[in-house]
């Protein structure tokens, strides 16, 4: 049985990080394999994982919804969907990545996002772990996936904003009626020791604290550089907390 894992927030919340460091964890323990699926439009998670993507599930679904009638004979439209969309799956030696992207031109993915669905539902039974990057909201989660949510990291920056959003986002996966296991609020970007009146603000927004990631000039450089976060060394304060972190849910 997959165990998922989905991360959330507004944006510049460091979701994309998030996800890239819990993969680095996960490979790290060697809980492989993995399926990675970056769900938000503009998030660069595969970039963070040192992975090329060149097509998205949004492209391959406005082409498939362009030529409804180029579906070989013999073939159903399910099987022919699943093929092209397995044709864009980066697959890596422990982690493969998916790319959601948005959807490119006019029509209606209803029955398309039908087809999409029972595509992730066989495909995430392949893997021990996935790591969802969500967009601000998890609309595009209840959408286009059957998945149910074991972990959920909703992450705020070290802002009252980031805070007051986090459990905005709370609710509305509440609203969308998903299947969470766990929730949990994520600090990210924060100094060593939190302000006592901060620690009164999540007190106070009444969401499951599970810690928070210091600030790192390791991973800022990284990204500076191109260096993937997966090749980060033991010594970075960031890959320190988030393993503490997921320590605490036996991850």
């Amino acid at each position: 049985m997959s165990y998922v894992i989905a991360v959330a927030g507004k944006g510049g919340t460091g979701k994309t990080t998030t996800s890239a460091l819990i993969v680095r964890h996960l490979l790290k323990r060697n809980k492989i394999p993995i399926l990675a699926v970056d769900a938000d439009p503009n998030s660069n998670l595969a970039e963070s994982l040192g992975i090329e993507i060149e097509e998205s599930i949004g492209s391959v679904l406005a082409s498939f919804l362009r030529d409804r009638g180029s579906v070989p004979q013999g073939m159903t439209r399910q099987s022919f969907l699943d093929l092209k969309l397995h044709q864009i799956l980066q697959e890596g030696k422990d982690v493969d990545v998916l790319v959601m992207g948005c959807p490119e031109g006019p029509g209606c993915y209803c029955s398309a996002n039908a087809i999409l669905k029972g595509y992730f539902e066989n495909l995430i039974n392949n893997y021990n772990y996935i790591v969802f990057d969500n967009e601000a909201g998890m609309e595009h989660f209840s959408r286009k996936t059957n998945a149910n949510i074991d972990l959920l990291l909703l992450c705020s920056n070290y802002s009252l904003k980031g805070l007051r959003t986090a459990k905005r986002l709370s609710n509305l996966v509440d609203d969308l009626k998903l299947e969470v296991k766990e929730r949990y609020l994520l600090i990210n970007r924060t100094p060593e020791k939190l302000d006592e009146d901060f620690n009164d603000e999540i007190r106070k927004i009444d969401l499951p604290y599970l810690g928070n990631v210091i600030s790192d000039k390791i991973i800022e450089d990284s990204e500076i550089r191109g260096i993937p976060i997966t090749e980060l060394k033991d010594d970075s304060i960031a890959v320190q907390c988030i393993d503490k972190i997921l320590e605490k849910v036996k991850i």
